[in-house]
């Protein structure tokens, strides 16, 4: 595969064009993404971003690259709202929930991996949370403060963006002016600690209401936002590692800052590739509450949506997000979600009959086909493309069981394996013997909850009556530590 690694192409959001991709270490590849911040469910738009990401981590994995990959979950930290304000939306959510912290970075932490499974993320390297890290953080800051790109007041430690702009570009990523920016934010007043306005948290002094507070040389407190991916970023991958991926939204300013963080305190960009997920609509706006077309990934399983006239499989919303490139809007309608459910039906009907068709003599070009998956792919991971190619497989399978046209059996052999690993190794649709635990998995999230309901005001008969209830079909209730499962 290494003629195939040396062909791929990616778009580097830090240039703003395509780039042939050459990792620091030949073979190797070192890829940070941004995950989940558990103070609720991730939403669709989110998924998103980590099925892009999933595809990227799988074709990278199917080139034969050794691969790195760090997700990072966000369970503490102060988070920027919508009004420039940094609060602890976990600390937040526990408090609107009468929780502790704990136990709501938990409940949704356990929702995160089963949707994992239900939408078949393969999972990363490693998974490491900003909790296990305060201390990396902590080092990470006073090494900013050591430099001078950094400074204290009342226990609070804000990244000094204009001295940092004497030695470094700020906006090197997102292309966003200081300037501009300063005209479009409020003034700071007597009562703000920031010098200007364009400063950032590292370090916030604890409130009393905080729910999570840490200690560090300046206080008892809590990180900022951005550095916890700095401190995992660069912990496991190095002070310089090949792709950093996220969301679009995550551009300015997390990434921006993530930049200007290890610039800050290691002298460089942490990433040489960074890549930007687009966002979704959902028929033709741009998903949000307030328009009325917000749903969570388990509603589109189980039909819930009220936006949307039936359910669909997880492996049909999977491949309908193929239909778009990463770097594409995609819009969420029911009519494009039907054309999806169909096309993957014929994709995966079409693999099918290639296992029975006729050899005889090839008509058609298989290496041909099969060399057009990788040029799709090669270019910045075009998924659309590679599955317009993958039709096109289909049509030349079904001439030849019509009787129109013939393959080889060496052929059917080499088009069965390159069709089989595109499919299900790199877009991840998964085998049809799987579709009935993933349409069945909303049900049984369902029936847990009734379950646990009653085991919580200890109705032991109702409990063990659908715990035998479903040992009947064939379903085993397992109670761990770690929650219930089921298989």
């Amino acid at each position: 595969m290494k003629a195939q690694q040396d062909q791929l192409v990616i778009y580097n959001s830090l240039k703003g064009e395509k780039e042939t991709f050459k990792p620091l270490i030949e073979g190797h590849v070192g890829m940070y993404v941004c995950g989940p911040t558990l103070y609720s469910e991730p939403h669709m738009g989110n998924m998103r971003t980590f099925i892009n990401f999933d595809l990227i981590y799988r074709y990278l994995l199917h080139l034969g690259f050794s691969v790195k990959y760090v997700r990072n979950i966000t369970d503490a930290g102060h988070i920027t709202n919508s009004a420039g304000q940094e609060v602890d939306s976990i600390g937040e959510a526990a408090k609107a929930a009468q929780m502790q912290s704990l136990e709501i970075v938990y409940k949704y932490a356990v929702k995160f991996q089963e949707l994992q499974r239900i939408y078949n993320l393969l999972p990363p390297s490693i998974e490491p949370t900003a909790t296990q890290h305060i201390q990396e953080q902590i080092e990470i800051i006073e090494q900013i403060i050591a430099n001078g790109y950094a400074y204290e007041v009342n226990g609070s430690v804000y990244f000094d963006t204009r001295r940092y702009m004497q030695d470094f570009h700020y906006g090197i990523l997102s292309g966003r002016k200081v300037d501009e920016l300063e005209n479009e934010t409020r003034s700071l007043n007597a009562q703000d600690e920031k010098r200007f306005f364009a400063d950032f948290a590292l370090w916030k002094k604890a409130n009393p209401n905080d729910m999570q507070i840490w200690r560090s040389p300046w206080g008892n407190g809590n990180p900022g936002w951005h550095i916890e991916c700095t401190a995992m970023s660069t912990k496991y991958l190095g002070k310089q590692f090949d792709i950093h991926g996220g969301g679009m939204d995550l551009k300015f300013p997390h990434h921006e800052d993530e930049i200007a963080q290890s610039c800050g305190s290691f002298g460089c960009n942490p990433a040489r590739y960074w890549m930007h997920a687009n966002m979704l609509n959902v028929n033709g706006q741009k998903m949000s509450k307030s328009f009325g077309n917000y749903f969570l990934p388990k509603q589109i399983l189980d039909g819930s949506t009220g936006l949307f006239e039936k359910s669909y499989s997880a492996n049909v919303v999977r491949f309908f997000m193929m239909q778009a490139h990463y770097r594409s809007n995609l819009d969420f309608t029911q009519e494009a979600l039907n054309a999806a459910e169909k096309g993957y039906e014929r994709l995966i009907e079409g693999l099918k009959t290639l296992d029975k068709v006729p050899t005889s003599t090839s008509s058609f070009d298989v290496d041909a086909l099969v060399a057009s998956f990788y040029k799709a792919m090669n270019d910045d991971f075009n998924a659309p493309i590679l599955v317009s190619y993958l039709f096109e497989a289909v049509k030349q399978i079904n001439l030849v069981n019509d009787g129109s046209a013939s393959i080889s059996a060496a052929d059917q052999a080499k088009l069965r394996t390159a069709m089989q690993a595109f499919i299900h190794d790199v877009l991840g649709l998964q085998a049809e013997n799987n579709q009935t635990e993933t349409r069945l998995a909303p049900v049984m999230d369902l029936v847990l909850d009734l379950r646990q309901q009653a085991r919580s005001n200890k109705d032991w008969t109702t409990s063990d009556q659908i715990r035998d209830g479903l040992a009947k079909a064939g379903i085993v209730v397992k109670d761990g530590k770690d929650g219930t499962s089921w298989s």
